[in-house]
């Protein structure tokens, strides 16, 4: 994979360069509520335009049907980036369209311009081969380089992912380097103790990590609404929680897999219930009551780990030499319930463990329970993209920019 320093040593002055970032913010209006991943592609950005080049920013945000939704419009993104790069960032209200033209033909050396939003097209998520490479086409006329550096966007076969760098001079940006890194540290030459603690909602999101991880760490703490599967493959009632009986079988041969191999399985001991799930909007007082894990109410539901299940946690973590964190351990968003996922947090704080935290909810956790990201040795961009090359799949934006 040919990286932006190669790329920099070859001189971008006067060359339009695409830059197919991730700009996926989430927004409340037109606000952003976390910039995270806008500033993790500033880098690369502004080292190309200090370069002489004249860069082209495109994502993709939210998931609009294939048409233009205001809704999901990247204007509030182009107008961080400014702010970030401290210079006006021009916005095509278009992505591959009059507008779009127009803005990248008026770009001078060292301008950075942002596309709007490329899933406003159908070809980009389109599963026909032939209309997802007319509209890479498109996109293509626009620039001379491409540089791919959204990371949580590489396991999607988009136009602007996987069709796009087949139809220019490709190299990775300084985030998909440093992303495929930190990753690689996690599957090859791994410093141990090696612990996962996998929370959020679904264990059917996270089966596939599991069964691969299952071959490598050490152990796996189990956290978040995707506990409560775990705790009913063992028997225990979970009352009214998140539970996913489908996967129950599944659960209880990983479980038993575990056993056989030496890894241990680290489950809550007591949870944080409530008969109703908390409103988020007002952060009303929840007033929950801890039970133990076998003890929950059938009227209840599971809404976070107890005390001293984060005790048990962190004393897990402390001795860890390398830990992946993917998906918080309860509904953090409202502070009756965001104990365990700050517990967690702290736990890698005070460990002197390489930390990484994978993407998705567990970087918008730890802002918001405001740690200092530079606590971690990592903070991925990636949820899903980070979950699936854990899991030992090919992603198609990280293949794509190998060719």
């Amino acid at each position: 994979m040919k990286t932006i320093d190669e790329l920099l040593a070859e001189g971008v002055a006067g060359k339009r360069v695409f830059v197919r970032a991730d700009l996926n913010v989430p927004l409340d209006g037109t606000t952003i509520t976390d910039d995270g991943r806008i500033r993790a592609v500033q880098p690369t950005v502004a080292k190309l335009a200090e370069a002489g080049a004249r860069v082209i920013v495109a994502s993709h945000l939210g998931r609009p049907k294939g048409a233009p939704d205001p809704a999901f419009s990247l204007a509030p993104a182009a107008a961080r980036l400014g702010e970030l790069l401290g210079t006006e960032v021009a916005f095509a209200t278009d992505t591959v369209g009059e507008s779009a033209t127009a803005t990248v033909a008026a770009l001078t050396d060292g301008q950075v311009a942002v596309v709007e939003n490329l899933r406003f097209n159908a070809g980009e998520t389109s599963k026909d081969d032939a209309e997802r490479g007319a509209f890479a086409d498109q996109l293509a006329a626009l620039a001379d380089v491409y540089v791919g550096d959204g990371f949580g966007a590489v396991h999607r076969k988009h136009a602007s992912v996987f069709d796009l760098p087949a139809r220019l001079p490709h190299f990775a940006g300084f985030l998909i380097a440093t992303e495929v890194g930190v990753l690689k540290k996690l599957t090859s030459d791994v410093k141990r103790p090696y612990a996962v603690v996998l929370g959020g909602a679904k264990v059917s999101d996270k089966l596939g990590v599991i069964d691969h991880l299952l071959e490598k760490a050490d152990r796996i703490l189990i956290g978040g609404g995707m506990a409560y599967t775990f705790l009913k493959a063992q028997g225990h009632e979970v009352g009214i929680s998140l539970l996913q009986e489908d996967q129950v079988p599944a659960v209880q041969e990983y479980l038993k897999r575990a056993d056989e191999r030496g890894v241990e399985f680290v489950l809550p001991v007591d949870v944080l219930v409530s008969t109703e799930f908390p409103d988020l909007k007002t952060k009303a007082p929840a007033n929950p009551t801890v039970v133990a894990h076998d003890a929950i109410p059938a009227d209840q539901e599971g809404l976070d780990i107890g005390p001293e299940t984060r005790k048990l946690y962190a004393a897990k973590l402390a001795d860890a030499a390398t830990v992946f964190w993917n998906g918080p351990m309860g509904v953090f968003e409202h502070p009756d319930y965001a104990e365990g996922t700050r517990a967690v947090a702290q736990a890698l704080v005070d460990s002197s463990a390489f930390s990484v935290v994978g993407g998705g909810d567990s970087a918008a956790a730890v802002r918001i329970l405001g740690f200092d990201e530079n606590a971690f040795g990592h903070i991925s961009t990636g949820g899903g993209a980070s979950l699936e090359y854990l899991e030992g799949k090919t992603l198609p934006g990280l293949a794509a920019l190998e060719n």
